[in-house]
């Protein structure tokens, strides 16, 4: 069988993006906190370094070689992290300038992770210990909903390497609190969504493929609600009419202060829950570690350690065996992620365990 592997991208190692030059003055985008990082404590593993060096992710020269370099290792899929902030999009270079334009970009779709969290002092290294002062507001209401996914349609959804399911653009949510908070309620979240569904197959298209992005079985914080009358999360996912679920991050659901080896059977025990307990398909989720303390100047006690090459086979393993055991669904499976150097949950090869990541998606997959 083959499967999809599906690796989150975070778009910030470009300089082009002038709105970024706010958090990372030195215009590189977020290498800058890469090549600053230093260790917290003895034995702390930073800094690292990108054995392709701080590469211009915007550029489709840097974009092609990446492209090889996923493909010929399993993964056949990016899934771009993608931002709108203050009634226009924030990011977009990587995708834009950089796959999109890339000679091979058809041997690797793409789909699109609305990021719609508030931005906040995390990425500037100089502020980032004050993590509640909000930058800008990831609530949209619904013009401005209209308005963003009018675009995605235009731009994205239409493209032939944009990623499918059942014939239908994939588009995930990252914080569905976030999105209904923002409409003003359930009932105005379900109408932008009916909107949405009936816009893309006004321009042409079959529908809508709908991810949620889980954080652990919690209830929502939808703001205007009773609490005695909050709806379960089995009834908003039903509700909104999202299609599947997939994760982004252990760290959303279970303790990660522990050897790898030892999250692990928690984390098979999150996908079989997730599976019997929502009425929709679930992808099963593979985060690489975590460790945020490069974006921090105080030390973060909250790190996953023992990421070996040899702990990640055995999840994607876990993973795949996950897939095989729900034919009936997509084989897709998540990754975090490609480059997610500063929370340490990257694919790309690095000075402490070279290709030894990819080479673990390549063994089990290919």
């Amino acid at each position: 069988m083959k499967y999809d592997i599906a690796a989150y991208i975070w778009p910030a190692y470009t300089g082009k993006e002038p709105r970024a030059h706010q958090f990372w003055p030195e215009k590189k985008g977020e290498w800058q906190t890469v090549r600053n990082a230093q260790a917290k404590f003895p034995g702390h593993q930073w800094p690292r370094k990108p054995l392709w060096g701080y590469v211009d992710e915007a550029d489709p020269d840097v974009m092609e070689m990446e492209i090889e370099a996923a493909v010929t290792h399993g993964v056949n899929v990016f899934i771009y992290d993608w931002y709108w902030y203050d009634r226009r999009s924030f990011l977009e270079q990587c995708l834009n300038e950089g796959y999109l334009k890339a000679k091979n970009k058809h041997k690797m779709k793409f789909y699109l992770m609305w990021a719609n969290h508030d931005a906040v002092n995390v990425w500037d290294y100089r502020l980032s210990d004050d993590e509640k002062t909000v930058i800008w507001d990831g609530k949209v209401n619904m013009e401005e909903f209209v308005r963003l996914s009018d675009r995605l349609i235009e731009r994205y959804f239409k493209l032939p390497c944009y990623y499918r399911i059942d014939n239908r653009p994939v588009f995930q949510i990252y914080d569905t609190a976030n999105f209904i908070n923002g409409l003003g309620g359930m009932e105005q979240a379900c109408l932008a969504l009916d909107g949405l569904r009936k816009r893309a197959v006004a321009a042409g298209l079959p529908g809508l493929w709908l991810q949620m992005t889980l954080w652990g079985d919690r209830a929502l914080d939808i703001s205007g609600v009773d609490g005695s009358e909050k709806p379960s999360l089995r009834e908003i996912i039903a509700t909104l009419g999202f299609d599947s679920l997939t994760h982004y991050q252990y760290v959303h659901f279970t303790n990660i202060s522990r050897d790898y080896g030892q999250v692990l059977p928690d984390v098979v025990r999150e996908w079989n829950r997730v599976d019997k307990a929502y009425g929709k398909p679930y992808f099963a989720h593979v985060s690489l570690g975590w460790d945020n303390n490069p974006r921090h100047k105080k030390y973060r006690k909250n790190i996953l350690t023992n990421c070996t090459p040899m702990e990640i086979r055995k999840a994607l393993q876990a993973a795949k065996d996950y897939a095989d055991a729900h034919q009936r669904q997509t084989p897709l499976i998540t990754i975090n992620s490609w480059n997610e150097w500063t929370e340490a949950s990257y694919l790309q090869p690095d000075d402490l365990y070279g290709y030894g990541y990819l080479e673990a998606v390549r063994d089990i997959f290919i």
